[in-house]
């Protein structure tokens, strides 16, 4: 199959992970994975209390949140809603990184750009719900004059942000998997979830107010654009957990397709909040995302689109 080098430009790609499954980890790799492939590399932090991954990257100062840029959580008075409770479009969500003021983006010095969608850790009590920063994750699409860039959106543990729909808006969804039991039914449960969404399943709307708000949730899952999802496995000690957990997830019908093995130069990173780099360990990354550009290869040929 001949690949197309830059046939994941314009997609937006999902990065989810139980707690502590290493998926900031998994994402900066693969940034600068796709930067290497001279990608245009857009990476979306919407991981509401995560702090370390500006420092991961080389960038000593994050930027200011886009729930600022877009008017605050409606929680604290702004204008940003909850997906859940209302999934109306986000109203600007389609986002120039040309015409975006600097104070809200930042770029590391490979060239990658972040956006931090929210945090929540300063905004006082009885802002807890980071709803509004799911939103911004769901709906914002970031395009500049050149070629599109490759969207990593980094999400918070767990799968609350999938269950609120952000996942509808992602080209590919990639479940970071550690050695643990709970990684592994994680992973399970997006399979599921990504399935029922491409064979027609409507969220709960139950609780939405009216018709109109109703009409807008199904449709944003009946014009869901995931495609599929990847699995990459993290944190392995040795070929023996390997193994075992390929063996495990096997079981359960899922074939990983990339390995991020344990590195004590990572973990040192984290701690002491310098940039993560890439070893001789990690050489599967880039193997890795030639067959997510070959997995969108073979849906666009599926589906009669032209690359």
């Amino acid at each position: 199959m001949q690949l197309d080098h830059h046939n994941l430009a314009g997609k937006r790609i999902g990065i989810f992970g139980k707690g502590g499954s290493g998926k900031s980890t998994a994402l900066v790799l693969l940034a600068k994975a796709l930067r290497d492939r001279s990608y245009e590399v857009c990476i979306l932090d919407a991981d509401s209390t995560n702090i370390g991954l500006p420092l991961a990257l080389g960038i000593k100062r994050p930027p200011l949140t886009l729930l600022d840029y877009f008017g605050g959580m409606v929680f604290s008075g702004g204008s940003v809603t909850c997906p859940v409770d209302d999934p109306t479009p986000l109203a600007g969500g389609n986002v120039r990184l040309d015409t975006l003021p600097d104070q809200y983006f930042a770029r590391n010095p490979q060239g990658i750009t972040l956006l931090v969608a929210g945090k929540i850790g300063d905004l006082g009590p009885g802002a807890g719900c980071d709803g509004p920063i799911s939103k911004i994750a769901r709906d914002l699409c970031v395009s500049t004059d050149g070629e599109p860039p490759v969207t990593l959106v980094d999400f918070k543990a767990g799968f609350e942000d999938s269950a609120r729909g952000a996942v509808t808006s992602l080209d590919w969804v990639i479940v970071v998997v550690d050695p643990t039991i709970a990684a592994v039914e994680m992973a399970v449960n997006m399979r599921d979830m990504i399935h029922q969404i491409k064979n027609g399943k409507l969220p709960a709307t139950q609780h939405l107010e009216t018709i109109n708000l109703v009409a807008i949730a199904n449709r944003l899952y009946r014009e869901a654009r995931t495609k599929g999802v990847l699995y990459l496995l993290n944190k392995i000690k040795d070929a023996e957990t390997e193994a075992y957990l390929r063996v495990k997830l096997a079981e359960r019908g899922i074939e990983p397709e990339g390995v991020i093995y344990d590195d004590p130069g990572i973990s040192t990173a984290w701690l002491k909040g310098t940039p993560l780099e890439a070893n001789r360990l990690q050489r599967e990354i880039p193997g890795f995302i030639e067959k997510l550009e070959a997995a969108e290869i073979r849906i666009g040929v599926v589906s009669g689109q032209k690359r």
